[in-house]
C-alpha cells in the first residue's frame, strides 16, 4: 500500500471514529436531521475502515511470519510459516484492491428516486409501440425490485403505443440502477402491420433524472408561467370536461413541462413541478461539470437508427448492450424486467474504468 492511499485511510479512520462517538451525543440524538446525516456518513465509512483494519492485520501476520521464518531451523515449521506469507501476500493484494475500489467516489445521487422520459423518436407507429413496451418493461423491472411506478404524464399514439411518457420510479438504490437505462434503445423486429414480413428498425429514446427536494433546487414563481387547458387523448380528442391539464414554462430557461394524468388540477401541478425541478437539477450538475448540453439530449442523443445504446433484435432473441459490448440471448427475459445483468455489467466497466483511471489516490 502506497503511503498517499495509507494517509487517506488514516483519515477515513479518524473521521468514522468521530461519528461513531457523534452516535452517542446527547446533543446529535436531539436533532434527528443531523442524527441521519451522521448515521448516513457512519454506514458509508464503516466498510472501508473494517477492510483498512483487515489489512492492517494481514499486515502485521506476515510480517510476524516473515520475521519467524529467518529464525527457524526446523523444516516442517518453515513450510507452514512460507504457506502463511503465501497466503497474506494473495489476501493483501486483495484487500488493496477492494480498497481502493471503496474508495472510488460515489455518485451523490446513487439513493435518488428517478423520474424517466420515454420518447418515440425514429420509425412512426412501430416506434410509439415500442415506446409502450419499454414502460411496461421498465414497471416490471421495478416491481421485481420492490419499488413503484407512478405516472406523471401520458401521451398516447393514435396507432397505439406511446408517444411520451413521464413517470417516476420511488426505491432504495433506484438511480443508482436506472441511470444506466438513459440513452437510445434501437428495436429490430417485424411489426404486427407488416405484411410482407420485412424487419423495422426503430427508435425509442430514455432520459433519467435524480428526483430532488423542493430545498434542492430555488424554483421561484415569479419565473413559472403556468397554463392549463383540458387533457386530452390519441388524435386530440378531450378526455376530460374540465382544465385540469398544467403546462409550466419556466421563463429563465424556457424549458417546459406538461402534465394532465391526474384529474386535479392541483395534482397536476405539483407532479409539473417534480419534473422541472428534476430538470433544473440536471442542468445545475452539468454547469458545475462544465458541460454546455442538458444531460437530457446528450442521454437521448438525436434518436436515429444509428445511435443507440442497446439493440433489441427480436428475430436473433438477443439483446446488446454497445457500451460493454454485452450479449444475452433472453429477449422475452429481458422485456420481463431482468435486466440486472446488464446494469451489473456496467456498474462492473464503470468501475474498472475509475480504478485504471487511479481515481483512488488523486
Amino acid at each position: 500500500m502506497d503511503a498517499v492511499l495509507r494517509e487517506r485511510l488514516e483519515e477515513i479512520e479518524r473521521v468514522h471514529a468521530e461519528g461513531v462517538a457523534q452516535l452517542s451525543d446527547p446533543a446529535v440524538l436531539g436533532n434527528q436531521e443531523l442524527y441521519r446525516e451522521v448515521a448516513r456518513r457512519h454506514a458509508e465509512l464503516r466498510p472501508v475502515v473494517e477492510a483498512f483494519h483487515a489489512h492492517q492485520a494481514a499486515t502485521q501476520e506476515k510480517a510476524e511470519a516473515e520475521q519467524m521464518v529467518q529464525a527457524e531451523s526446523d523444516g516442517e515449521m518453515s513450510e507452514y510459516l512460507n504457506g502463511v506469507i503465501e497466503a497474506k501476500t494473495v489476501e493483501l493484494e486483495k484487500l488493496d484492491t477492494e480498497l481502493r475500489r471503496l474508495l472510488i467516489p460515489t455518485d451523490p445521487n446513487d439513493s435518488r428516486d428517478v423520474i424517466m422520459e420515454l420518447r418515440a423518436a425514429t420509425g412512426g407507429d412501430e416506434a410509439a409501440l415500442w415506446a409502450g413496451d419499454l414502460y411496461r418493461m421498465y414497471q416490471r423491472y421495478a416491481e421485481g425490485k420492490g419499488w413503484t411506478v407512478e405516472a406523471i404524464n401520458t401521451s398516447l399514439a393514435d396507432g397505439g403505443g406511446i408517444k411520451e411518457a413521464t413517470f417516476a420510479v420511488k426505491g432504495d438504490g433506484a438511480y443508482s440502477r436506472l441511470k444506466y437505462e438513459a440513452g437510445p434503445h434501437r428495436v429490430q423486429r417485424v411489426p404486427e402491420t407488416e405484411s410482407a414480413g420485412r424487419i423495422h428498425t426503430s427508435i425509442a429514446t430514455v432520459a433519467v433524472l435524480p428526483e430532488v427536494e423542493a430545498v434542492d433546487v430555488d424554483v421561484h414563481e415569479n419565473d413559472l408561467e403556468i397554463d392549463v387547458f383540458r387533457s386530452s387523448g390519441p388524435g386530440g380528442q378531450s378526455v376530460n370536461t374540465t382544465d385540469s391539464a398544467v403546462r409550466i414554462t419556466h421563463k429563465p430557461t424556457g424549458l417546459v413541462v406538461i402534465c394532465q394524468d391526474e384529474k386535479s388540477q392541483l395534482q397536476n401541478k405539483a407532479k409539473a413541478l417534480r419534473v422541472l425541478r428534476a430538470r433544473l437539477y440536471q442542468q445545475q450538475l452539468d454547469e458545475q461539470l462544465g458541460e454546455l448540453a442538458e444531460s437530457r439530449r446528450s442521454q437521448v442523443g438525436t434518436g436515429e437508427r444509428s445511435e443507440k445504446i442497446r439493440t433489441y433484435n427480436f428475430k436473433e432473441n438477443r439483446v446488446t448492450d454497445h457500451r460493454v459490448g454485452l450479449t444475452i440471448k433472453r429477449l422475452p427475459e429481458i422485456l420481463e424486467g431482468d435486466l440486472d445483468g446488464f446494469h451489473d455489467a456496467l456498474m462492473e466497466d464503470e468501475e474498472t474504468k475509475r480504478l485504471s483511471e487511479g481515481v483512488t489516490s488523486s
